[in-house]
């Protein structure tokens, strides 16, 4: 049996090879593998003694011959294959370990494999006969049947195979997004997924699901240096609300902050001047909805609050790091997901939106309007004021549209979610902040699109609302303009709407 290895991660790889060895395995190696393995005391046979021909252009040139690629793609079940073997003293490959550069770490022209995805997909194309093997995960079950039998069974060979095709389509669209760089949306769309956990269970229990992170240098995925602590498996709406909560977070600046998310919607976020008060506030905003919430935090979780966590049920609980009493408490509960780790870092991917036989693909929308960019259309403002503004449009930003959002206190007491309707979303908005005992006196309202009429924003004001912040771009500005002055309220007009759907 022959062996050809040629491999950027070194991880296990001597003890691999040594077992190899011992098994009577003749090994060939190309470059700096051919150096690691004689370093380690392994007996190897660099390439050029197969091909009398050394490494050319710098090593761009190394396995690209017919006695290493007719070595891998023979057919052993055609005498006109052996033939052709035989007639150039060409021996065949049993064995093929590769794998390429990480690209998406470390981009560059000279980075760019050519003989080693050469070699791999040869190997994995003649899987009746070769065990192509591209990861040092796999080197153990490899071994296990050379040693049982002497061979690799054709089952592991099929799923070798494709274990390196994707592996190598992988490197090429690693390759493609860096030369297509921020024009993405210019051609084909190549995507990159690894999966990174599995799930409990999907949207509904009897659907499973997994965690798939996007490989990319720009950014970090979900669970990025995130620790569970306590708690049962993440289930697929768990990420889908810790992704909701954590982007809000994000955005809403370094004060002490809480958001409270149930099904990818904020029911509850507050800013304080403690972590301990921006919670209270937040789950006194809906603490009906609350219920089972997926909560974030981005300050240590002191003892008190701690033990104030640990009084509600809370399906998912996320925060920089825990106080050894406060942990302690909240390990009374024993299903509560206890998380830890750092704020997500904004978004640079595609936005992508499944449909019916392909994606929707769009650019992330990173744009959040302050003070600066906003118009006053009616009325005046103190400094408090704007700042009230700002965060509930912060806030409707990441509610699903139609989305309407009143606050007070900066803190959300009214929360219109998903509607058909603007004028419903306001109006479940009121009655939200009213049946969780709320004042609206002086409260302020964000709309995430424009209001087509004045009635929306009239059921507000006529509540207690004497600030508005909205879009605008609608036929009838002047005469929502009009209403919202004769209220004696003010508004402020964006420009831009930020619709999440």
């Amino acid at each position: 049996m022959r062996a050809l290895i040629s491999v950027y991660d070194k991880n296990g790889l001597a003890d691999f090879a040594r077992v190899l060895a011992e098994l009577g395995v003749e090994i060939v190696a190309s470059g700096g593998t051919a150096a690691f393995l004689q370093e380690h005391g392994i007996e190897c046979r660099p390439v050029e003694e197969l091909t009398d021909v050394p490494e050319l252009l710098g090593g761009r040139v190394k396995t690209l011959h017919p006695r290493i690629h007719a070595g891998i793609l023979a057919r052993r079940d055609r005498d006109d294959d052996l033939a052709a073997l035989a007639e150039h003293e060409i021996e065949p490959f049993d064995l093929v370990v590769v794998n390429l550069y990480p690209f998406h770490r470390e981009p560059g022209v000279e980075l760019i494999d050519i003989g080693g995805p050469a070699m791999l997909r040869g190997a994995a194309k003649n899987f009746e006969h070769v065990a192509a093997v591209c990861s040092p995960d796999d080197y153990p079950d490899v071994l296990s049947e050379l040693r049982a039998t002497r061979a690799i069974s054709a089952p592991t060979r099929a799923r070798l195979a494709a274990k390196a095709f994707a592996h190598t389509s992988a490197y090429d669209a690693a390759v493609t997004a860096w030369l297509e760089g921020e024009e993405q949306l210019r051609g084909r769309l190549v995507l990159v997924l690894e999966k990174e956990l599995d799930l409990a269970y999907g949207e509904n229990p009897h659907q499973q699901a997994a965690y798939f992170r996007l490989e990319s240098a720009a950014q970090q995925h979900l669970l990025s240096r995130v620790e569970q602590l306590h708690g049962r498996d993440l289930s697929f709406i768990n990420l889908y609300d810790l992704a909701a909560a954590r982007t809000l977070l994000a955005e809403l600046g370094e004060e002490p902050t809480c958001v409270i998310v149930k099904h990818a919607n904020p029911c509850g976020v507050a800013v304080a001047e403690t972590i301990e008060r921006a919670y209270e506030l937040a789950y006194a905003g809906d603490p009906l909805s609350a219920f089972g919430m997926v909560i974030v935090l981005n300050r240590p979780v002191p003892l008190e609050l701690g033990d104030s966590l640990a009084e509600r049920f809370i399906d998912v609980l996320y925060a920089p790091s825990y106080d050894d009493g406060a942990l302690d408490a909240l390990r009374r509960k024993p299903a509560t997901r206890i998380l830890a780790g750092p704020a997500l870092e904004r978004d640079a991917a595609l936005d992508l939106k499944r449909v019916p036989g392909g994606f929707l693909a769009q650019q992330p929308d990173r744009n959040l309007e302050r003070r600066g960019d906003m118009e006053v259309a009616c009325g005046t403002l103190d400094d408090e004021e704007w700042r009230e503004l700002e965060f509930a449009w912060t806030v409707c930003k990441h509610v699903t549209s139609n989305a309407i959002v009143i606050a007070k206190g900066r803190r959300a007491i009214g929360i219109g979610a998903g509607q058909q309707s603007r004028v419903d979303a306001v109006r479940l908005a009121v009655e939200k902040a009213r049946e969780r005992g709320h004042d609206l006196d002086g409260a302020v309202l964000a709309s995430d699109a424009f209001f087509p009429f004045p009635d929306g924003p009239q059921l507000a004001l006529d509540a207690g609302v004497r600030a508005v912040v909205q879009p605008g771009g609608s036929k009838r500005d002047a005469e929502v303009t009009a209403a919202v002055e004769a209220a004696g309220a003010a508004m402020v007009l964006t420009h831009h709407r930020h619709f999440r759907h």
